[in-house]
């Protein structure tokens, strides 16, 4: 909708974005170690200890969100004025960032609640709520951005607003299922409410913290490609945003998978079921690569489809199915990466996976990208195309990596 409205609302949006969405991803890998740990309570059938879990992991949840919200706030002096952003694109970016903040302290604590709920294999309240959001943001944009109803006319600000929104949306939505139910109330999810606990508080970021830092590590390289790329102009971009976006929307599929799979994994091993947890894991790696074949076949031979979606600025367009076409390759590797490592979090196996995430990223693909982008070291400056082949080889690399670290923790538990 913000790409109908404007190129410099759509690109504001994908700067913010490059912003806050690194930051909430951190904090979500973090609060992700709560569905391996209710995953592994729940299998062992030790669900009396479910609930103090759960109620440290909103503690963390607020505390962390806080945080975020002043960072995302300060972000102008952070890193707009660092990368030297053109004024009028910065302006709207800011406005953009402290128009979603006010979501923020809301999508973790619903975090916290779905990480519970998927744990003890409750799955569909997540999608349910979520998908409700959606329809929801889709009139709110719609106002918010055009100004309709007597709404002012607020361009790519109004999806800030709108997201903030839906966020509490989400969370009053998980509360009212998770509060008053029946099968929560037994495993005694609200009662007693305590205060923090270091020991329980300690144990989760022991965990937690290496699954945030992994999904920022990819998450950040992604939005330095698109930092970088706001020096290059609206038009370049919005094109990266679209394909970005596209892909990203592809991506929920795997990553969905992903997530099933430290469920799966996560119980079995509660259960002390060791073969079932090894095919769990192989199986999602396969249904994965099939999810793969879609995606890539879409990207690949339905481009034109994609950004009539987005825009109907022709240079846009062309430049967005241009790099479509780098999506399309690392469809593949993407997902055997995330399915691998949705596996590991289920065996609690986090810090490895961690580290081999930052060396594809940090040390190998975004120089490769930016030497290749933005520099003539090598050939002469590729712009987009350079970075996005950064972003292939960072995620081939990590598919490898930790397919190789998956195989041996299944070897290492049989």
């Amino acid at each position: 909708m913000a790409g109908q409205y404007s190129a410099m609302d759509l690109a504001a949006i994908a700067l913010g974005s490059s912003i806050w969405v690194p930051v909430y991803l951190l904090i979500r890998g973090i609060l992700m170690a709560i569905t391996p740990t209710v995953a592994h309570l729940y299998g062992a059938r030790q669900t009396g200890e479910i609930g103090d879990q759960v109620r440290q992991g909103l503690w963390v949840a607020l505390l962390m969100s806080l945080l975020a919200a002043g960072f995302i706030y300060q972000s102008d002096d952070v890193v707009l004025q660092w990368l030297l952003v053109e004024p009028a694109m910065a302006d709207k970016t800011l406005e953009y960032l402290k128009a979603m903040a006010w979501g923020i302290p809301a999508i973790c604590l619903f975090q916290v609640l779905a990480c519970y709920c998927e744990g003890i294999g409750k799955t569909r309240p997540g999608m349910v709520f979520s998908f409700i959001a959606l329809v929801l943001n889709i009139p709110l944009n719609y106002v918010l951005i055009y100004g309709k109803f007597g709404f002012p006319e607020l361009g790519g600000v109004g999806c800030g607003y709108a997201t903030a929104v839906c966020f509490w949306a989400m969370f009053l939505m998980m509360a009212g299922y998770t509060i008053p139910g029946q099968q929560h109330r037994k495993i005694g999810l609200f009662d007693p409410w305590d205060l923090p606990a270091p020991r329980i508080i300690s144990s989760q970021l022991t965990l937690g913290v290496p699954i945030g830092l992994a999904i920022f590590f990819e998450a950040s390289i992604f939005s330095v490609v698109a930092l970088l790329i706001g020096k290059l102009g609206a038009t370049v971009v919005a094109g990266h945003q679209i394909a970005l976006n596209f892909t990203s929307l592809v991506f929920m599929v795997p990553l969905s998978l992903s997530m099933g799979l430290t469920i799966r994994v996560g119980q079995a091993l509660g259960a002390g079921n060791t073969a079932q947890a090894a095919y769990a894991s192989y199986a999602g790696i396969a249904t994965t690569l099939v999810s793969a074949t879609v995606s890539a076949g879409v990207m690949l031979f339905l481009p034109g489809m994609v950004t009539s979606i987005y825009t109907q600025n022709s240079e846009v367009a062309i430049l967005a199915a241009q790099l479509l076409v780098y999506g399309a390759l690392f469809q593949y590797a993407d997902g055997i990466q995330i399915a691998a490592n949705g596996a590991l979090r289920g065996y609690k196996d986090t810090r490895v996976p961690m580290a081999m995430v930052l060396f594809a990223c940090w040390v190998v693909a975004l120089p490769l990208g930016y030497t290749l982008a933005l520099t003539d070291w090598i050939v002469e400056p590729m712009g987009p195309h350079g970075l996005w082949i950064g972003l292939v080889t960072a995620l081939t690399m990590g598919a490898v990596l930790l397919a190789l670290r998956l195989r041996a923790i299944i070897c290492r538990h049989w």
